[in-house]
C-alpha cells in the first residue's frame, strides 16, 4: 500500500486520483445512470453510490468517535463479512439520486475529508493505535488512519475510473 511523507501529499494524491475519475462523468447523459452493460459490475450510478458510500462511512467514523460514541465497522447495520449487503444499501441508498447530485455528494464528502486530515496531527494520521475505529477495524493487522482514508479514496477512484471508462467505451 502507498505510504505517504505527511497530510499534504495524501491530500494531494486524493485530489489528483478524485480529479481524474469525477471528471469521466462529465460526458455521461442522465439518462444514462443506470444503463446497465455486461461486462461491467456497475451503473454510473451505483459506481458514484460506493464512493459516496465509503467516504460517508469514513466521515461517520470519525465524527462518531469523536462524539465519544462506540463506532461499529463497517457500519452499525453490517459486518465486514457482509460486504455484498453493504454495496447493496449504498446503491439503494444513494444511486436514485441524479448523477449531478451523486457529484455534488461525493465532492462535499471529499472536501469533508480534506477537514478531517486538516483536523488530525500527522501523529493521528500515520501512527497506529491513534483511533479505535481504526484498530477495531481489523482483526490482525494494525491499521493507521491514512490507510483507511487511502483505501476508500485513492485506490477506489482509480480502479472505479477503468470500470466507469471501460462503461462509457461499451454503452456511448
Amino acid at each position: 500500500m502507498r505510504e505517504y511523507k505527511n497530510k499534504e501529499e495524501l491530500k494531494s494524491e486524493i485530489n489528483k486520483s478524485f480529479g481524474k475519475y469525477i471528471a469521466e462523468f462529465e460526458n455521461i447523459p442522465e439518462a444514462m445512470k443506470d444503463k446497465r452493460v455486461t461486462e461491467v459490475d456497475r451503473t454510473p450510478a451505483e459506481n458514484l453510490a460506493y464512493q459516496v458510500g465509503w467516504t460517508t462511512l469514513i466521515l461517520k467514523w470519525e465524527e462518531d468517535e469523536r462524539m465519544g460514541l462506540q463506532v461499529k465497522t463497517p457500519s452499525d447495520k453490517f459486518k465486514w463479512n457482509q460486504l455484498g449487503e453493504l454495496y447493496q444499501w449504498f446503491t439503494d441508498t444513494y444511486s436514485h439520486l441524479s448523477l449531478q447530485e451523486l457529484k455534488i455528494k461525493l465532492n462535499e464528502n471529499i472536501n469533508s475529508i480534506y477537514a478531517m486530515i486538516d483536523s488530525l496531527s500527522e501523529e493521528e494520521l500515520f501512527k497506529p493505535h491513534m483511533r479505535k475505529w481504526a484498530d477495531e477495524a481489523t482483526k490482525t493487522a494494525v491499521w493507521e488512519v491514512y490507510k483507511f482514508i487511502h483505501v476508500n479514496t485513492v485506490a477506489p477512484f482509480g480502479t472505479f475510473r477503468t470500470k466507469i471508462r471501460k462503461w462509457k467505451k461499451l454503452a456511448l
